[in-house]
């Protein structure tokens, strides 16, 4: 029998161990190595040396001619990386990635901080060092945006680094980093493993996903939340004000540089969009959202995207004075389980494009705002994210809630229908040991990570604001709607002489988009142009249009016929006589009972 040796592999992806026998031929073990690190026959090139020299090619000689023993270490490259004579490269995309790595188009603010120089530069001391101007010593050399000791002395000290700071960290050293990738984690037993049954038959180390050990994450995808001004959160806490009822909101704005932390990135708010929902004074329901990809399209042309999402934990301390209940902190829990279920569910519908990753994502830059008591007993607003190995956890249906402890999680058992990995997290015992339990339950603070929620000094406004604001969607359970009545009303008290400040409100374009009578669709392409870029003259262009001439007479048909007025108020007028049983609206069609004076599909008057 064949002696059976073992040689090693090493390729950007790791290495692998692959056995063969010395009188196999080199086409057979080739074939193996390309089954082992899932390439085609010509998808890569394997080496004798690290420096691409002893090209290995195929032929049906045994393994034998080549001199290769137990052991030895064998280097393979994809085809499509850059060959030796290719010295100069671009250094924001580390050496040997181009086949390991899916090409994902990274977000704009990515691209800017990976083309920075992230050092924190440090002037010269003049107590400390002893060297003349254009020297440097350990007391004034550049400090890496990774440096500890630099993120906890800053006022207020930074528990966690950016994520550039991070991927800084990790492609530093002699190498550059070049065998450095962010390998999303996994629950699911890998397919395609034909040496057993199916699980629950059979099993092997080849398909079996690996046991994590939860660990506080060093590093955030979004350092600082900023609103762009009170009126947004205002607004949306008008609704808990008026009914008591907790509230849910989508996030929209834009990923910029937060400039505070090295290498840093902010999620700034400009505006919140409230989906359909079922709330009470203790919980809240999501329903289905049929305008969810229009919204996401106007936001889009808008130059916004869906950075968050928002929800409010409220009540009601002392209704004289104002304040809420501080039910949130240290003692009780900052989010709950199920909330960092839906945080997980969130992030991984919102995937952070990643060059590093051979999926082409990594994490996620989807954050979680919680509107509720602060210490002083007034609302506070508190910005947070779950980790990557949540996602992973919540991605893989792996993480449930505990029924009545909310601030712990738990982690499914293996049952037939699926296989889970243990999971475990360190703890500290009442002897001060660190002591590894199984995540069952689990505490979710090993899942959280917090982030600054603030309000600029400065308020910036990508929206117009006034005092008599257009309705925003999905209140009705308030008596607040959205339709040609009220856009009526909003138009009659915003008078302004500059249209573009009467037009830029982020949830009537949305109507306008999105009404059942007259939906614009991609007619509003120019006004969504003038609001992004603030140019009036845009804007006076669109308002000569046909579509908007059409909205004014449908508005101005709508306030000047008295019963609508009536009707709106709550107080319907008397009926129109008619010989006919029904009659035809002459704004949508809709066929009418005769006794109706408003139109029952579009809500429109009758005359």
């Amino acid at each position: 029998m064949a002696e059976s040796i073992i040689i090693r592999v090493q390729s950007p992806d790791g290495v692998k161990r692959i056995a063969v026998t010395k009188r196999e031929s080199v086409s057979a073990f080739l074939k193996k190595v390309a089954k082992e690190f899932g390439f085609g026959s010509n998808g890569f090139s394997l080496y004798l040396n690290r420096n691409k020299t002893g090209e290995i090619p195929s032929s049906h000689k045994q393994l034998s001619g080549l001199k290769i023993k137990h052991g030895d270490m064998l280097f393979l490259y994809p085809s499509t990386y850059a060959g030796p004579s290719s010295e100069i490269m671009d250094t924001s995309t580390p050496v040997g990635r181009s086949q390991s790595v899916t090409a994902v188009p990274e977000d704009d603010i990515d691209e800017c901080l990976f083309k920075q120089d992230g050092k924190i530069y440090r002037n010269r001391d003049p107590q400390l060092c002893r060297h003349g101007l254009l020297g440097k010593c350990v007391h004034c050399v550049p400090l890496e945006p990774f440096d500890e000791d630099y993120l906890n002395h800053l006022d207020p000290p930074v528990k966690h680094m950016s994520f550039h700071a991070y991927i800084r960290k990790l492609t530093g050293g002699a190498d550059k980093g070049k065998f450095a990738l962010m390998e999303n984690i996994t629950c699911k037993i890998k397919s395609g493993c034909e040496g057993h049954p199916p699980w629950p038959e059979g099993i092997c180390t080849k398909c079996q996903p690996s046991a994590i050990t939860l660990n506080r994450q060093k590093y955030r995808h979004v350092d600082n939340i900023m609103f762009e001004n009170h009126n947004i959160a205002d607004r949306f806490l008008d609704f808990w004000r008026k009914t008591g009822n907790q509230r849910i909101g989508f996030l929209y704005g834009r990923y910029t540089e937060h400039k505070d932390i090295p290498l840093g990135l902010r999620a700034e708010v400009a505006a919140i969009y409230e989906p359909p929902q079922v709330a009470t004074p203790n919980s809240l329901e999501l329903l289905d959202d049929p305008k969810a990809h229009i919204v996401d399209e106007i936001s889009a042309k808008l130059g916004l995207r869906k950075v968050g999402w928002i929800f409010t934990d409220l009540a009601s301390e002392d209704t004289r004075k104002g304040t809420v209940k501080y039910s949130r902190n240290k003692d009780t829990y900052f989010l709950s389980a199920e909330e960092c279920i839906t945080a997980g569910y969130f992030q991984n519908l919102h995937p952070n494009a990643c060059r590093l990753s051979p999926d082409g994502y990594f994490g996620s830059k989807f954050v979680t705002v919680v509107a509720t008591g602060g210490p002083d007993n007034q609302v506070h607003f508190e910005g947070y994210q779950v980790s990557n190995q949540c996602m992973a956890l919540v991605r893989d249906d792996c993480l449930l809630p505990c029924r009545d402890v909310p601030e712990l999680g738990y982690v499914k058992e293996s049952s037939s229908e699926q296989y889970v990995p243990d999971v475990f997290y360190k703890d500290i015992d009442k002897f001060g040991n660190e002591i590894t339990q199984l995540a069952r339950p689990l505490p979710v603070e090993y899942l959280i990570i917090d982030i600054t929620t603030t309000f600029p000094k400065d308020p910036v406004y990508s929206f117009s604001v006034s005092p008599n604001a257009f309705p925003i969607e999905n209140r009705e359970v308030l008596g607040e709607t959205q339709d040609f009545h009220s856009l009526a009303t909003y138009l009659s008290q915003n008078k302004s002489s500059v249209f573009l400040d009467v037009i830029s409100d982020f949830h009537l374009l949305i109507y306008l988009v999105t009404n059942e009578v007259m939906p614009l669709g991609e007619s509003i392409s120019l006004l969504l142009d003038a609001v992004k870029a603030r140019k009036e003259e845009i804007a006076q262009m669109w308002k000569n249009s046909e579509q908007w001439a059409t909205i004014e007479q449908l508005c101005s048909t709508d306030s000047s016929h008295p019963a609508s007025m009536q009707e709106y108020g709550h107080v319907r007028g008397p009926t129109h006589p008619t010989a006919s049983a029904t009659w035809s609206c002459q704004h949508c069609t809709f066929m009418n009972p005769s006794n109706n004076d408003h139109c029952e599909m579009c809500s429109l008057p009758r005359t």
